[in-house]
């Protein structure tokens, strides 16, 4: 039996006892080989941050031609390709430890996952780039941006349909393999390797992580919201050159929901099967949540109904 809780906008699973309720509320461009290979800079801002870092990415490519690990690319010279993080091959314990703070159940056990290389979006998707999916026919929402603005912020009020309407116009448009992530690409792409709470350790900071800051996790500095999305790219990426994998934007993955991961793939793949409800998956939190809904290791579903919380990030096959 799954059981959920109710919120004005969104439905979601219950988290464990302790955890606060949720809060109310460029570049210069290099074509080589059919891809444009940038090293870009974060968009301009009003909100006070501290200066991203510098996000590893090595700038070589192989003799084949094919990205290297690590690289940025996209697959067309225009801001309507998303740009793109090789992610390497590799294994990660997918899941929190039972020690970990405001863990649920459906967070364990930890198991070991193994993925293929795959490329992922440096930023979550756009409202340039999803209103060009819309301009063209192909996306069927007209997504409301609730007056903060379009650009390069971070689209909101987009369902799961939304998404793949958006990566198959976007496969389409490119001839290369887009979707949205599984669960365990996401993880592993926003742990960049760490095995703490979140990409930065095990707090959250206003400086580096769009969210409710009015509320702490594990000691964490505590400060003010901004209540509402910010460009992407804003703030600090993490090792591998993510930006935003902390809230920011909720983020659709393919994956439906499930109690715990005693049977979970170990490929990586979507986990579509057995389901406990008909709803997919969200990941990373957003502006709206505090702290403990942004962890690495956190599995939201969301009932369906739009809300200014829900976005996307897209994921590119490399084999």
């Amino acid at each position: 039996m799954s059981l959920v809780y109710t919120h004005p906008v969104r439905t979601y699973a219950p988290v464990a006892t302790g955890v606060p309720p949720r809060p109310v509320a460029w570049r210069a461009v290099v074509v080589c080989a059919g891809l444009a290979v940038s090293a870009a800079s974060a968009p301009a801002q009003s909100i006070p941050a501290k200066p991203p870092a510098k996000a590893t990415a090595p700038a070589a490519k192989p003799a084949s031609g094919a990205p290297a690990a690590g690289q940025r690319f996209r697959d067309c010279d225009s801001d309507v390709c998303p740009w793109l993080v090789v992610v390497p091959a590799g294994s990660f314990m997918m899941g929190s430890p039972a020690s970990e703070l405001d863990r649920r159940d459906d967070e364990g056990p930890q198991h070991k996952v193994t993925l293929r290389r795959f490329a992922i979006g440096a930023y979550e998707v756009t409202f340039e780039q999803y209103d060009a999916c819309v301009a063209a026919k192909a996306c069927s929402t007209e997504a409301d941006d609730n007056k903060w603005g379009r650009g390069k912020r971070p689209v909101i009020n987009v369902d799961y349909e939304d998404g793949e309407q958006f990566t198959q116009w976007l496969s389409k448009k490119t001839g290369k393999r887009y979707r949205l992530p599984s669960e365990a690409e996401w993880e592993y792409a926003a742990r960049a390797g760490t095995t703490t709470a979140f990409t930065y350790g095990n707090k959250l900071d206003p400086s580096n992580t769009n969210y409710a800051a009015n509320f702490t996790y594990n000691g964490s500095v505590k400060g003010k919201g901004r209540d509402q999305t910010l460009p992407v790219g804003s703030l600090a990426p993490n090792a591998w050159g993510l930006y935003d994998v902390h809230g920011n934007v909720l983020e659709w993955v393919i994956d439906c929901p499930h109690d715990n991961y005693k049977r979970a793939p170990k490929d990586g793949k979507p986990w579509v099967k057995d389901c406990s409800d008909d709803r997919h998956m969200l990941r990373g939190g957003s502006w709206y949540d505090n702290p403990a809904y942004s962890r690495s290791a956190f599995r939201g579903g969301i009932a369906p109904g739009n809300s200014t919380s829900k976005g996307l990030r897209v994921v590119r096959e490399l084999d």
